[in-house]
C-alpha cells in the first residue's frame, strides 16, 4: 500500500502532513511512501531527510497518482484531487464548516475523505486530535507574540532604580489553547486571570495558578466538552463582568470558537477603548470573524493605542513542532484503518470513522450535510 504526501498549496502554510519520523514508521510497517519535493521545507525537513527515512521524492501533484492514502494539512489543490485515484483515502484538515462548494469538489473527485477536525472527543481519539495538538502551540505562541509586542516586561522585577510591576494577562476561553496560554504567561511571570462560560474549567484555571473570573450564569458546557452560546441575559452578565475586568489588563488573549458558527464577540470596541494605551489583544478566533470586531486577519490593528493582533495559523508559525504533532495525529488515525498485513481495512462502523468521514462514493456523507441544500 502506498501513502503520498503532497506539498501544501495554501499560501503561508509551512506545515507538512508527515515528519521524517512518521515516514520511517510507515516504511517499517511495510508501506511505500512518496513525498512531493519541497513539502517539508517550511518545517526544516529536507527531501534528503525524507529519503533517509525511506520515502521516494516525487515532483508535482503526480506524487499522489497511484496512492492508496493521501495525507495533507489543508484541503489539497484541485490538481492533487484530479491526480488521486477514485476510492483513495484522503485524511486532512478539510475545514468542514466552510466553503461547501470546495467540499463538494472533494466528494465529486471520488475519494474517501476524512476531515480530521471532526475527530470525536472520546478517550481513544485523543492521540488523533489535530485541534488539540495545534491549539496547544497556538496558545503558547499567542503569549510569546503578545509579550514581544508589549512594550514592557511581563515579570515583576526588583531593581536598585525601582520596582517593575508584573504585567496583567487575561485569557478568555479555557480550552486547550487557553490553558496553554495561561501556563505560558505564568511561566513568564505575569499576573494571570482567565474566564470561560463553562464553570467546570475553574479547577483547571486555579491549578495553573491563575484567577478564575466567572459571572453568575448558567453553565454553557456541551456534552462534548465544547462551549455553547449563552442566553441573551447571561451574555449581558458576562459582558459586564468582562468589561470591568478588561480595563485593568495589559494583555488579553481571546480563544473562543464554536464549531460551525461565527466566533462570538468577547471584546467590544468600547472595551478596547477602555484599555490603557500600549495594551495588547491577541485574537485567536480571527479566522472565524474574530472575538473582537476590530480584528483583521493577518494584521496588527492599532486602535487608540491598543494593538489587536490577528495572526492566522499561529501553530504554523511553529512548524518545527506543529508538523511532527500533526503527522503523529494522522499516523495514529491511519493505523486504525489498516490491517496487520498493511492493507486498507476501513471499519465504517467505527466511531472514529463515522465521526470524521465527510465524503464517499462521490457524495458528502457526514450527518451535518444530510438534508442541507
Amino acid at each position: 500500500m502506498k501513502i503520498a504526501v503532497p506539498a501544501e498549496s495554501v499560501a503561508g502554510e509551512s506545515r507538512c502532513a508527515a515528519s521524517a519520523e512518521a515516514v520511517k514508521a510507515y516504511v517499517k510497517k511495510g508501506f511505500a511512501v512518496a513525498v512531493q519535493a519541497g513539502a517539508g521545507a517550511g518545517s526544516n525537513i529536507s527531501d534528503a531527510d525524507y529519503q533517509a527515512a525511506g520515502a521516494v521524492i516525487g515532483k508535482g501533484p503526480d506524487v499522489v497518482t497511484d496512492a492508496d492514502i493521501v495525507l495533507s494539512v489543508r484541503r489539497p489543490s484541485s490538481a492533487v484531487l484530479k491526480a488521486m485515484k477514485k476510492g483513495a483515502v484522503l485524511a486532512a484538515g478539510l475545514e468542514p464548516y466552510g466553503d461547501k462548494a470546495g467540499l463538494e469538489a472533494i466528494a465529486k473527485s471520488g475519494v474517501t475523505a476524512f476531515a480530521m477536525e471532526l475527530m470525536p472527543r472520546i478517550s481513544r481519539a485523543q492521540s488523533m486530535d489535530i485541534l488539540s495538538s495545534q491549539a496547544n502551540l497556538a496558545g503558547y505562541k499567542a503569549v510569546i507574540d503578545a509579550s514581544a509586542h508589549f512594550g514592557r516586561a511581563l515579570p515583576m522585577m526588583m531593581t536598585a532604580a525601582g520596582t517593575v510591576a508584573a504585567a496583567k494577562v487575561f485569557i478568555m476561553g479555557v480550552g486547550v489553547a487557553g490553558l496553554q496560554a495561561i501556563a505560558t504567561a505564568r511561566r513568564l511571570g505575569a499576573i494571570v486571570s482567565a474566564t470561560d462560560v463553562r464553570k467546570a474549567t475553574e479547577e483547571q484555571v486555579k491549578s495553573l495558578g491563575a484567577k478564575f473570573v466567572f459571572a453568575d450564569v448558567a453553565d454553557a458546557a456541551t456534552s462534548g466538552g465544547y462551549a455553547k452560546e449563552l442566553s441573551t441575559e447571561d451574555k449581558a452578565k458576562q459582558a459586564k463582568l468582562v468589561a470591568d475586568h478588561v480595563k485593568n489588563q495589559d494583555i488579553v488573549i481571546t480563544t473562543a470558537l464554536i464549531p460551525g458558527r461565527p466566533a462570538p464577540v468577547l471584546i467590544t470596541k468600547e472595551m478596547v477603548e477602555s484599555m490603557k494605551p500600549g495594551s495588547v489583544i491577541v485574537d485567536l478566533a480571527v479566522e472565524r470573524g474574530g472575538n473582537c470586531p476590530l480584528s483583521k486577519p493577518d494584521e496588527i490593528v492599532v486602535h487608540k493605542g491598543v494593538s489587536i493582533i490577528g495572526t492566522l495559523n499561529l501553530a504554523g508559525r511553529l512548524a518545527g513542532n506543529a508538523t511532527p504533532l500533526f503527522a503523529k495525529n494522522l499516523s495514529n488515525f491511519i493505523e486504525t484503518m489498516t490491517a496487520k498485513d498493511g492493507t486498507l481495512a476501513i471499519n465504517f462502523e467505527d466511531d472514529l470513522v463515522k465521526g470524521t468521514l465527510i465524503a464517499k462514493d462521490g457524495a458528502l456523507v457526514h450527518p451535518m450535510f444530510q438534508g442541507a441544500k
